[in-house]
C-alpha cells in the first residue's frame, strides 16, 4: 500500500498533503518518509538540554526513534557547531532507511542558505549505487547570528 505524498514548499517552509482532484495522492513514498523523519520531532536524548527549559522532550513516548532533534537547535547561534549538529541530527533521523534495507547510502550536505535559516540537500543511493531522490530541504530556528 502507497503513502500519502508529502510535498516541501520551501516558499512556506512546511510539508502538505497534495491533492490530485478530488483525492489525496499517493505514491513518492521515500519523499514521505525523508520529510517525516526530518522534521516530525524525535524525543530528545537523556543529556539533552530543552531549548524552553520546559524539560518537555516532545516526540511520541511509544517510539522515540521517529523524527529527528532538529527542534533542539531551535534557539541556538548559527554557528560552525550548531551545522554539525544539524548535520548529525539529519544524519540520525535517515539512519532507519538504511537500516531497513530501503536505501543503500545518503550524501548529506548541509550550510547556512541566510540568517536563521539552515539548507540540506540529501541525496539518496539504491543497493546498486544508482541515484534515487534527490531533495533540497530549508530549515528555519529563532536562532541569532
Amino acid at each position: 500500500m502507497a503513502d500519502l505524498t508529502i510535498e516541501w514548499s520551501e516558499a512556506s517552509n512546511r510539508g502538505d498533503l497534495v491533492l490530485a482532484g478530488a483525492a489525496l495522492l499517493m505514491g513518492l513514498d521515500l519523499q514521505t518518509a525523508i520529510l517525516i523523519s526530518l522534521f516530525s520531532d524525535r524525543q530528545a536524548a537523556p543529556g539533552d538540554v530543552i531549548p524552553d527549559g520546559s524539560n518537555d522532550p516532545r516526540g511520541w513516548w511509544g517510539d522515540n526513534t521517529i523524527g529527528s532533534r532538529l527542534w533542539l537547535l531551535s534557539r541556538s547561534k548559527q554557528t560552525q557547531d550548531t551545522l554539525q549538529r544539524a548535520y548529525d541530527y539529519i544524519a540520525e533521523s535517515l539512519q532507519w532507511l538504511i537500516d531497513d534495507g530501503v536505501v543503500a547510502r545518503f550524501d548529506l550536505n548541509c550550510e547556512w542558505v541566510r540568517p536563521s535559516m539552515l539548507g540540506a540537500q540529501i541525496i539518496a543511493y539504491k543497493q546498486d549505487g544508482t541515484r534515487l531522490l534527490t531533495g533540497k530541504y530549508v530549515y528555519a530556528w529563532n536562532g541569532t547570528i
